[in-house]
Protein backbone atom coordinates (compact mmCIF):
# COMPACT_ATOMS: atom_id res chain seq x y z
CA UNK A 1 0.00 0.00 0.00
CA UNK A 2 1.51 3.19 -0.96
CA UNK A 3 1.65 6.26 1.88
CA UNK A 4 -0.13 8.44 0.21
CA UNK A 5 -2.21 8.20 -2.79
CA UNK A 6 -4.05 10.68 -5.20
CA UNK A 7 -7.70 11.91 -3.87
CA UNK A 8 -10.21 12.68 -6.77
CA UNK A 9 -12.84 13.71 -4.39
CA UNK A 10 -16.19 15.65 -4.84
CA UNK A 11 -16.82 18.42 -2.69
CA UNK A 12 -19.33 16.22 -1.28
CA UNK A 13 -17.24 13.29 -0.51
CA UNK A 14 -17.07 12.91 3.08
CA UNK A 15 -13.06 12.36 4.45
CA UNK A 16 -12.06 10.95 8.25
CA UNK A 17 -8.80 10.35 9.94
CA UNK A 18 -7.99 7.84 12.29
CA UNK A 19 -5.20 8.24 14.79
CA UNK A 20 -3.55 6.11 17.32
CA UNK A 21 -3.65 7.62 21.06
CA UNK A 22 -0.41 9.86 20.22
CA UNK A 23 -1.19 11.07 17.06
CA UNK A 24 1.97 9.59 15.43
CA UNK A 25 0.39 7.31 13.29
CA UNK A 26 -2.84 8.36 10.88
CA UNK A 27 -4.51 7.16 8.09
CA UNK A 28 -7.06 9.24 6.19
CA UNK A 29 -9.94 7.75 4.17
CA UNK A 30 -12.49 9.48 1.85
CA UNK A 31 -16.26 7.68 1.38
CA UNK A 32 -18.31 5.92 3.45
CA UNK A 33 -16.58 1.83 4.04
CA UNK A 34 -17.56 -0.65 2.08
CA UNK A 35 -19.10 -2.44 5.40
CA UNK A 36 -18.66 -2.23 9.20
CA UNK A 37 -18.26 -5.27 11.42
CA UNK A 38 -16.91 -6.48 14.56
CA UNK A 39 -15.31 -9.62 15.44
CA UNK A 40 -14.72 -11.96 18.72
CA UNK A 41 -12.27 -14.35 17.67
CA UNK A 42 -9.42 -14.83 19.81
CA UNK A 43 -6.67 -13.53 17.72
CA UNK A 44 -8.89 -10.41 17.74
CA UNK A 45 -9.74 -10.08 21.21
CA UNK A 46 -5.73 -10.47 21.94
CA UNK A 47 -4.97 -7.84 18.84
CA UNK A 48 -7.08 -5.30 20.62
CA UNK A 49 -6.83 -6.10 24.26
CA UNK A 50 -10.48 -6.14 24.88
CA UNK A 51 -13.69 -8.40 23.97
CA UNK A 52 -13.73 -7.69 20.49
CA UNK A 53 -12.20 -5.61 17.28
CA UNK A 54 -14.52 -3.06 15.44
CA UNK A 55 -13.74 -2.04 12.30
CA UNK A 56 -14.91 -0.68 9.15
CA UNK A 57 -13.56 -1.96 5.70
CA UNK A 58 -12.52 0.93 3.06
CA UNK A 59 -11.23 0.18 -0.67
CA UNK A 60 -7.77 0.77 -1.10
CA UNK A 61 -9.15 3.43 -3.44
CA UNK A 62 -10.84 5.32 -0.67
CA UNK A 63 -7.21 5.67 1.14
CA UNK A 64 -6.09 9.32 0.50
CA UNK A 65 -3.18 9.27 2.92
CA UNK A 66 -0.95 7.43 5.75
CA UNK A 67 1.22 9.71 8.17
CA UNK A 68 3.21 8.61 10.57
CA UNK A 69 6.14 5.94 11.81
CA UNK A 70 4.24 2.68 11.78
CA UNK A 71 5.02 -1.01 12.76
CA UNK A 72 3.16 -4.09 10.66
CA UNK A 73 2.91 -7.61 12.33
CA UNK A 74 1.83 -10.91 10.23
CA UNK A 75 -0.70 -13.27 11.70
CA UNK A 76 -2.41 -16.29 10.63
CA UNK A 77 -6.01 -15.40 10.52
CA UNK A 78 -9.09 -17.29 10.02
CA UNK A 79 -8.70 -20.51 7.93
CA UNK A 80 -4.76 -19.89 7.36
CA UNK A 81 -4.73 -16.70 5.56
CA UNK A 82 -2.72 -13.84 6.56
CA UNK A 83 -3.44 -10.76 8.22
CA UNK A 84 -0.99 -7.73 8.39
CA UNK A 85 -2.07 -5.77 11.64
CA UNK A 86 -0.13 -2.06 11.23
CA UNK A 87 -0.11 -0.22 14.47
CA UNK A 88 1.79 2.58 16.20
CA UNK A 89 5.44 1.78 17.53
CA UNK A 90 5.09 4.66 20.11
CA UNK A 91 1.82 4.01 21.83
CA UNK A 92 0.73 0.39 20.84
CA UNK A 93 -2.68 1.45 18.91
CA UNK A 94 -3.86 -1.01 16.13
CA UNK A 95 -4.69 1.73 13.70
CA UNK A 96 -5.30 -0.37 10.43
CA UNK A 97 -4.80 -4.00 8.89
CA UNK A 98 -5.08 -5.65 5.30
CA UNK A 99 -5.73 -9.43 4.62
CA UNK A 100 -5.28 -12.16 2.29
CA UNK A 101 -9.42 -12.86 2.82
CA UNK A 102 -9.93 -8.99 2.00
CA UNK A 103 -7.77 -8.21 -1.07
CA UNK A 104 -8.27 -4.46 -2.21
CA UNK A 105 -9.45 -3.21 1.05
CA UNK A 106 -8.33 -2.20 4.51
CA UNK A 107 -9.80 -2.43 7.84
CA UNK A 108 -9.29 0.78 10.12
CA UNK A 109 -10.31 0.49 14.01
CA UNK A 110 -13.27 2.43 14.07
CA UNK A 111 -12.24 3.74 17.93
CA UNK A 112 -9.10 5.54 15.79
CA UNK A 113 -12.08 7.80 14.17
CA UNK A 114 -12.73 8.91 17.31
CA UNK A 115 -16.77 9.07 16.19
CA UNK A 116 -19.15 7.94 18.57
CA UNK A 117 -21.67 7.85 16.15
CA UNK A 118 -19.79 5.81 13.56
CA UNK A 119 -22.03 3.14 12.07
CA UNK A 120 -22.54 0.02 14.41
CA UNK A 121 -21.11 -3.08 13.03
CA UNK A 122 -23.62 -5.15 10.78
CA UNK A 123 -22.20 -8.63 11.19
CA UNK A 124 -20.56 -10.22 14.79
CA UNK A 125 -17.51 -12.47 13.59
CA UNK A 126 -17.24 -15.73 15.51
CA UNK A 127 -19.86 -14.95 17.57
CA UNK A 128 -19.75 -18.20 19.56
CA UNK A 129 -16.17 -16.87 21.16
CA UNK A 130 -17.89 -13.63 22.19
CA UNK A 131 -18.08 -12.45 25.61
CA UNK A 132 -21.11 -13.56 28.09
CA UNK A 133 -21.99 -10.23 28.85
CA UNK A 134 -21.67 -9.07 25.10
CA UNK A 135 -25.07 -8.79 23.54
CA UNK A 136 -25.17 -7.31 19.76
CA UNK A 137 -27.46 -4.78 18.59
CA UNK A 138 -30.85 -6.40 17.13
CA UNK A 139 -29.98 -5.61 13.64
CA UNK A 140 -26.60 -6.60 14.27
CA UNK A 141 -25.79 -10.05 11.58
CA UNK A 142 -24.21 -13.19 13.81
CA UNK A 143 -21.72 -15.33 12.07
CA UNK A 144 -19.86 -18.01 13.97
Amino acid sequence: MDSVKPAEQSAKTKTRTAQCGCGGLGITVSGEPRSVYACACLECQRATGTAFSYRAVFVDEAVVQIEGERRSWRRTGGPGRWVEQTFCPTCGALVFMTGEGLPGAVSVSVGCFAEPDFAPPATLFRARRKHHWFEPGPATRISD
